[in-house]
């Protein structure tokens, strides 16, 4: 088959943003349309509630890595049309917000509050994607909604799976202290992380490297394999088997006694150089 159609889901954050861009404009002509997920939707308590639960767990340390890796990028997004003329950087795809560079390039953009809800569904019927690429996407599609497309779907996961399933893998591969980053390319399922796995490389990483930054090198590295894998489906018109592994625990968000370990052992979550790239992230390319 040629290449396959793509229905692309993503959570527009510093971590993704860069690498998401780029693909995004690598593949204008094979995606289907793009859903951006409402990092703020009701199902998750809004922004309030989610502060509340986040405070509640992990204390107010964690705030800094939220902001940077969120906050801050979501609040200056609205800026980016003058802060492009400031840096000369109109019309780069890597200093463009994810739905003003889709409108540019004539992508529909669906903002998603449920994945698994009519207005996806919809969206399936109406734009026939043959494959699912989920880059940096927060929500869990259904076995019902997997179902909707031809091949079914692929994930990147910026962590040497089946380590550290979870929401922020670097933060944990950082606590672990063993130097194993790394990024995953796996087989949607019905489960966080646990797909049959497509692709995968270990990526050595300085010793001054924050968990922030760590994310953010990940997912460029893992937009190669994503093209990788994407050829490979291309090539044989169906995605790969893939290779199955055991499903280890579950790593979700930090909680206070983590975070305090992490401090005591000088490993950042987020440092002024972060904060640097979240300021920045829609004006340089």
């Amino acid at each position: 088959m040629g290449a396959p159609r793509i229905a692309l889901f993503a959570l527009e954050a510093l971590p993704n943003a860069r690498a998401v861009r780029r693909f995004v404009a690598d593949h204008a002509e094979e995606i289907a349309f793009v859903g951006l997920s409402n990092a703020e939707r009701p199902a998750t308590g809004g922004l309030i509630g989610q502060v509340r639960r986040h405070l509640a767990r992990s204390g107010p340390g964690f705030l800094p890595y939220l902001g940077v890796n969120f906050g801050f990028p979501d609040l200056l997004r609205p800026l980016a049309p003058f802060t492009q003329r400031l840096a000369g950087t109109v019309g780069t795809p890597e200093a463009t917000p994810l739905a003003a560079l889709c409108r540019r390039l004539g992508i529909p953009v669906l903002r998603i509050d449920d994945v698994n809800g009519e207005a996806v569904a919809q969206a399936f019927a109406a734009h026939a994607p043959d494959v699912i690429v989920a880059f940096h996407f927060d929500q869990i599609f259904s076995a019902a909604t997997l179902e909707r497309v031809r091949l079914g779907g692929i994930n990147l996961h910026p962590s040497l799976l089946p380590l550290h399933r979870g929401p922020v893998p670097t933060i944990h591969a950082l606590a672990d202290g063993k130097g194993a980053f790394g990024v995953t390319v796996h087989r949607l399922a019905p489960a966080i992380d646990a797909g049959a796995i497509l692709a995968q490389e270990a990526v050595a990483l300085p010793d001054d490297t924050t968990a922030t930054r760590a994310s953010v090198r990940l997912h460029e590295h893992g937009r190669i394999l994503v093209d990788r894998v994407l050829g490979e489906i291309a090539a044989e018109g169906a995605i790969p088997a893939g290779r199955s592994v055991p499903v280890l625990p579950y790593c979700g968000f930090p909680d206070r006694a983590l975070l305090a370990r992490m401090r005591r052992e000088g490993r950042l979550l987020t440092d002024v150089r972060d904060l640097r790239d979240a300021l920045t992230l829609s004006r340089r390319a």
